[in-house]
């Protein structure tokens, strides 16, 4: 039998209201769905667009630079590469530098792919940044400082 919270309730509401986690996975949720329902028609997710767009180099990335920028560790950048290497979208190769390390790579399906989802990311992009009351780029450059 509880006596009750330990917690206030006005605790719980000030967390609600002020949370920058809180805050910040609710428009990450919100936009990878809004993402994911433009980008169906390509059959990428929101993220695996994000992380063929990371792959989408003049060189090809090595895992640890990858996991960085996504904010992945090495683990989870596996898994997600598996079913884009599985569509044949996505290449790990030896590095030629160091055999234990991977370099990734886009096929040309998967820059084609990739290719057929950008314009639908720089609408529904636009059509986001359009709504918002606030400025984008402080948003971005706010987002960017607590990720780093």
């Amino acid at each position: 039998m509880s006596n009750g919270p330990l917690i206030p309730y006005s605790t719980t509401l000030h967390v609600r209201d002020t949370c920058l986690c809180l805050h910040a996975q609710r428009a990450a949720r919100a936009l990878a769905r809004r993402f994911d329902a433009a980008l169906k028609p390509t059959g990428l997710t929101n993220q695996q667009f994000s992380l063929m767009m990371a792959l989408n180099r003049p060189e090809p990335p090595s895992m640890g630079p990858v996991a960085r920028l996504l904010a992945m560790d090495r683990t989870t950048l596996t898994a997600a590469l598996k079913p884009l290497a599985a569509r044949g979208w996505v290449t790990a190769e030896p590095d030629p530098k160091d055999k234990r390390g991977k370099r990734l790579s886009l096929t040309a399906a998967g820059a084609a792919a990739l290719s057929s989802a950008v314009p639908i990311w720089k609408h529904v992009h636009g059509e986001i940044e359009a709504g918002m009351t606030g400025d984008p780029q402080v948003l971005r450059l706010g987002l960017l400082e607590v990720s780093a």
